[in-house]
């Protein structure tokens, strides 16, 4: 009796004490999932504390979504648990939770804020799996459907919804270049309308910025432009030059496009209506100080993902693939920066590579990288005089891969350490070193922003057509280095639904197994079925009913259908021996979890016994 009574106490005590815990720490965590998923970032904690206003978060979820799509309700766990993170971190969060019925007034309410339904099923019925944001000034933002590949960049999209609705200022950038991004005027007067309009990517950028332009030759860059993009700086003074070294180390974010051979540039008429001869750009004063080195004169072939073009006349082919001009796609693209994570295809066009300096202490993170299959070769070869035949008889494929778009976060030092190149009046104090980790994106090509090499502009349409990522590229650049530090350190996480790599691996061997098995079975029916046609042709029969064999050649027959049947024991084997394997390993957690862990337990509460008996002997 008195064991119960002490059971009973035990387990009254055990509620009383989480229910003391519950009020008296209500925001206390203990986060123990690899990657500390369900554990805010300091950036996001940032952006929570400089909320001034309340900032309602209503998620719209309709619970039917787990009974049909079970990845998707795993997912949806993870979504309301990180918003209530937000919700516990901050109380000017106030967190909304709704199931949308059909045909209902909050149906409509969620529609109406931006939520995307999906089809559940065959019978044509929607759900929603969105979030919609409203703060005090009845502003809203909304994301449309949280899909479970984005799962990585959850907190990411959360964050940037909030920080939206936390009435940030509208960013100015500047934009500091010499080729025609806005126009070119003088097409009209060469009867060339289509380079008389502003590319695509300027059009883009002025619906989510302040824009303006920055002459080439400033002595130093307006204190309210934020973000800085230069394109092309050819023959920048050393004013000029200096004035983007202060902007830097002063906390000014940049996206600096330099290009070995500007195929924008070499196709356009200069001033004197001839394309110049001189199509390259580079800072290597500046580069040198912020520890990345740039190749001039060097372009950067890749096979894989190269452009077919028309051949020179004469040829015999009619198209070849152009190496100079090649999409980024896959793997060279990084899949774990915001920026870059969902992006179509990034066409590229005579670029060049990056290189990062030994001693350079920060974060170096690629943006955009080659295939394997690339090479590096003189910027002579490339451009209107090239010949795509011979640049594809010439390529050999290196091991290495290049970077050609990298993000620079690091203390950086100025490159005029004794100060302004020449005296001007109002120039800022002088600053040696970076106040800070000073962060740019580098890109070693300008014919990205190019529409020919992204958009299709028909002939009397209103809008262009994208085929590729590159506005989106930048796009996503400018919206990442616009924002705050806590914005840009933002990266994407770990998933919550871990696969079984164990299981996968042992998948994977056997897998391999198998197909080497196959292919060995293929390559033997095919040996035995020519070796059949042989006889038949060498007895002149017409037809395999009328085959006379020698005694032979029936041994070898029977050999070789003895083989097959050898072999197809075999794949079976493989087959069997890839259940046995999961099985075993099945097995092996059934026993832990039934089991081990209750032994363990039991021993531990075996040695707690003891020791207590001790005591009480003591």
């Amino acid at each position: 009796m008195t064991r119960w009574l002490a059971l009973a106490l035990a387990a009254v005590l055990a509620v009383g004490v989480t229910l003391l815990a519950g009020r008296a720490a209500p925001r206390a965590r203990l986060d123990l999932t690899e990657g500390r998923l369900y554990t805010l970032t300091p950036g996001t904690r940032q952006v929570l504390a400089g909320l001034k206003e309340p900032v309602t978060l209503r998620l719209s979820y309709s619970r039917r979504i787990t009974a049909e799509a079970p990845q998707v309700g795993a997912h949806a766990a993870r979504v309301r648990a990180l918003l209530r993170e937000y919700a516990a971190a901050s109380p000017l969060i106030r967190l909304q939770v709704e199931d949308p019925e059909p045909f209902s007034d909050a149906e409509d309410r969620v529609t109406a804020a931006g939520l995307t339904p999906v089809p559940l099923n065959e019978g044509g019925e929607q759900v929603f799996f969105g979030l919609a944001g409203r703060n005090a000034r009845d502003e809203e933002r909304a994301i449309p459907f949280f899909d479970p590949s984005r799962e990585r960049f959850l907190e990411a999209d959360l964050t940037r919804l909030v920080f939206e609705l936390s009435d940030p200022p509208r960013p100015v950038l500047g934009v500091m270049t010499p080729l025609p991004l806005n126009g070119d005027p003088r097409a009209l007067l060469l009867r060339q309308p289509a380079l008389a309009r502003p590319q695509v990517v300027m059009q883009q950028l002025r619906e989510s910025f302040e824009v303006r332009e920055v002459p080439l030759a400033t002595a130093a860059i307006p204190p309210e432009v934020t973000l800085l993009l230069v394109a092309h700086p050819q023959g920048l003074p050393d004013a000029t030059q200096y004035a983007l070294d202060q902007f830097v180390l002063r906390g000014g974010r940049l996206i600096l496009l330099l290009d070995p051979h500007s195929e924008m540039q070499a196709t356009r008429p200069g001033p004197d209506g001839r394309p110049p001869r001189d199509t390259a750009s580079a800072l290597p004063r500046l580069l040198d100080a912020w520890g990345v080195e740039a190749p001039e004169g060097q372009v950067v072939l890749d096979l894989r993902g190269a452009w077919r073009v028309r051949a020179r006349p004469g040829d015999r082919v009619q198209a070849v693939d152009y190496l100079p001009w090649f999409s980024l796609q896959g793997d060279s693209l990084n899949r774990q920066e915001v920026a870059t994570a969902a992006l179509e295809p990034v066409a590229v066009a005579s670029a060049g590579v990056l290189r990062r300096r030994e001693g350079l202490a920060g974060e170096w993170v690629p943006l955009l990288t080659t295939s394997a299959q690339s090479m590096l070769v003189p910027a002579e070869r490339v451009g209107l005089e090239a010949d795509p035949v011979r640049l594809l008889a010439g390529f050999r494929a290196g091991e290495q891969r290049h970077v050609v778009a990298a993000r620079l976060r690091a203390p950086l030092a100025t490159a005029f350490p004794d100060g302004p190149p020449s005296p001007a009046e109002g120039l800022p104090p002088h600053l040696a070193r970076s106040q800070g980790p000073a962060t740019l994106v580098l890109i070693h090509d300008t014919d990205l922003l190019d529409d020919r090499f992204w958009v299709q502009q028909r002939e009397g349409a209103a809008t262009a057509t994208p085929f590729g990522g590159n506005g989106a590229f930048i796009l996503n650049l400018a919206d990442a280095l616009a924002g705050s530090d806590a914005m840009i350190s933002l990266r994407s996480r770990g998933e919550a639904l871990r696969p079984f790599a164990l299981v996968e691996s042992i998948r994977r061997r056997a897998d391999a197994q198998f197909r080497a098995s196959e292919q060995a079975l293929t390559e033997r029916l095919q040996a035995t079925e020519a070796r059949l046609r042989e006889l038949r042709q060498g007895s002149g029969a017409r037809n395999a009913d009328q085959v006379v064999l020698t005694p032979e050649q029936r041994a070898e027959v029977e050999r070789a259908r003895a083989q097959i049947a050898a072999t197809r024991q075999e794949l079976r084997a493989v087959q069997l021996e890839l259940r046995r394997d999961i099985e075993a390993l099945e097995r092996t957690l059934r026993w832990v979890n039934i089991a081990l862990v209750p032994a363990l337990l039991a021993l531990a509460a075996l040695g707690v016994a003891l020791w207590r008996r001790r005591q009480r002997a003591a």
